[in-house]
């Protein structure tokens, strides 16, 4: 199987952004400029509960990605409470676009005018949000139904019970790195939530890495929420078809430094490729890893792996000299019934 090949093509995405439509700083024009800058080629601006299509602002080397961020809160007027969790999901648009409000509920919406509320085509029940795993479940099973990809947003942040997320259906992603929540917290490398989800047996859910970024300082100030967190998607070209496939299937990886290079399983091994690194390690539970590091503290940018006979997955990290790291989704394996 391979995963990542030899010169294949990845395009650095950003999946999680805020614009002047709900709570960012930044116009959508001014996001698109600023993560071009930088090298990235496909951005997402998923405004609060304000679903909205950016292609007019695709270029050849810049796909704008269609989708929002819905939230869902205890309060029944959705009031935010800074001691209480939320949930917080990102939809993002399989056709670009698709513009729709899932289970439209009055209160969540302050930021998109009420004209374009209505005018807006409704998916699912249309009422008071309930913070339940039931209507949440509710929540995105509508929204798969209705052309969307669900992805968790910052679990730490929100304080969510890792016991109710093991019971939620049909998300397609967790962001394991967010820039935003990082610089407010420290509280946003959710490896040890996608872990325990993955042991329970959340196998098919995927990871990735965004800012969601608001943009209330300048770029350059220490405590900037833009470029710290992104996504690898590798696909054969820039179009929206293509990305959206890709994402479908898993053919991405969260980073915040090193690039993978190359990733296939061969005759009972993995072999792998990367930027200047100082570790890299197959993980198979919190105590079961294999890492491969220089005993004398050099880079290394390969590392060659017996994959277990034991384990029912393995995903992989690497760590870069500036603390950077890379983590891709589980990758089930065939292994042995025990007798």
């Amino acid at each position: 199987m391979r995963f990542v090949t030899k010169g294949q093509k990845q395009f650095k995405a950003n999946l999680h952004s805020h614009s002047v439509l709900s709570d960012g700083k930044k116009t959508p024009e001014e996001l698109v400029e600023m993560y071009r800058e930088k090298g990235y080629s496909i951005l997402a601006v998923t405004d609060h509960e304000y679903p909205a299509d950016h292609t007019d602002l695709t270029t050849d080397d810049m796909l704008m990605i269609t989708g929002y961020e819905a939230y869902i809160r205890p309060s029944k007027i959705c009031r935010f409470n800074r001691f209480a969790p939320e949930i917080h999901l990102n939809l993002i648009a399989r056709d670009p676009h698709n513009t729709g409000i899932v289970c439209y509920d009055p209160v969540c919406f302050k930021y998109m005018p009420l004209a374009k509320q209505v005018k807006a085509p409704h998916y699912g029940r249309i009422g008071r949000r309930k913070f339940t795993v039931p209507y949440i479940n509710r929540f995105i099973r509508a929204a798969n139904e209705h052309g969307y990809l669900v992805s968790l947003n910052h679990p730490c942040w929100s304080m969510q019970d890792t016991e109710d997320l093991k019971r939620l259906e049909g998300l397609w992603s967790l962001e394991i790195f967010n820039t935003a929540s990082m610089k407010l917290s420290g509280y946003a490398e959710n490896m040890p939530v996608y872990d325990s989800l993955l042991r329970y047996g959340k196998t098919k859910l995927y990871c990735h890495g965004s800012d969601d970024n608001h943009n209330t300082g300048p770029l350059d100030d220490p405590m900037s929420d833009s470029f710290g967190a992104w996504t690898m998607v590798i696909c054969e070209e820039l179009s929206y078809g293509s990305v959206i496939e890709a994402l479908e299937k898993g053919n991405f990886y969260a980073s915040t430094g090193p690039v993978i290079n190359r990733l296939e399983f061969e005759d009972g091994k993995a072999y792998v490729e990367c930027t200047d690194a100082k570790r890299i390690t197959m993980h198979m539970t919190p105590k079961y890893s294999k890492t491969v590091y220089d005993r004398e503290g050099k880079t290394i940018d390969s590392a060659v792996f017996d994959l277990p006979s034991d384990a029912p997955y393995v995903y992989f990290s690497i760590v870069d000299g500036n603390g950077g790291k890379a983590y891709t989704h589980a990758f089930e394996l065939r292994t042995k019934k025990k007798k």
